[in-house]
């Protein structure tokens, strides 16, 4: 941390959405220590019209078996389908990143008659199922920026496995913040820091301490040319919001 720039905090910007659990750390945390937090997604999900996923030459049904590894990546898939008039056949298997993905299938097809196979939180916990079963072709539902782990070990593993960009991220609209100031802004991907300077090409970070969750995040932080003061996770704070805490117990008691 940097001495002089430990000054007292007492707003929060959270770059995500409001959390729907009413018990979340981030409401305790204001409590706490009597801070404004707010939330505010800067980034968007949207599905990339069908005549562009017919661009890259996909058939669906040329494969046995589809990766989720998140609801947006169901949705799409299946509004693709939907799109290209395509029921999936009986014998495909899924492969979901968690038993929540797993369970939301069942908004689009019957879960009970279905193949389905679901990790514990991880994309590991996935890719040892997926270990098992060497033989499909996999189809890997994605945005246009997506993590490295499963394309990465599809190929160290030498598995069949297809990338079909059905959806991707984008700047939200955040023109109604220009007027508004923060101690904190919280950034949890690269793409929120792509948006900021996308919303806001003139921001100046003065006195606004920047927190970033992860390392490729933190990157972006520090190749943006901002100050990055608050790191997460670290063995010390797994969490963004005990990232926080640490930070505002030091900074609010000089």
């Amino acid at each position: 941390m940097q001495q002089d720039r430990l000054n007292k905090v007492e707003s929060i910007l959270v770059t995500q959405a409001r959390p729907t659990d009413e018990k979340s750390p981030y409401f305790d945390l204001a409590s706490k220590y009597d801070l404004k937090v707010d939330f505010r997604s800067f980034i968007e999900i949207q599905g990339i019209a069908f005549r562009d996923f017919r661009k890259q030459r996909i058939n669906i049904l040329d494969h046995t078996a589809i990766i989720f590894t998140s609801r947006n990546a169901v949705d799409h898939f299946f509004r693709i389908c939907k799109e290209a008039r395509m029921e999936m056949p009986a014998e495909m298997k899924y492969f979901c990143i968690t038993e929540q993905t797993a369970n939301y299938l069942q908004k689009y097809i019957q879960i009970r008659k279905r193949k389905i196979f679901a990790g514990q939180k991880t994309a590991a916990d996935l890719l040892e199922l997926i270990k098992k079963h060497k033989n499909e072709k996999f189809l890997f539902p994605c945005s246009d920026k997506r993590r490295n782990d499963i394309p990465g070990f599809m190929v160290s593993n030498d598995l069949r496995l297809t990338e079909a960009v059905m959806y991707e991220t984008v700047p939200s609209d955040l023109s109604d913040l220009t007027e508004v100031f923060y101690d904190i802004i919280c950034f949890f991907s690269p793409s929120g820091i792509t948006s900021l300077f996308h919303n806001f090409p003139d921001f100046k970070q003065n006195k606004t301490r920047i927190a970033a969750f992860g390392p490729t995040t933190a990157k972006a932080v520090l190749d943006a040319g901002l100050i990055l003061d608050i790191e997460a996770p670290m063995p010390n704070a797994p969490s963004m919001t005990g990232a926080l805490e640490i930070y505002i117990k030091k900074a609010n008691s000089l």
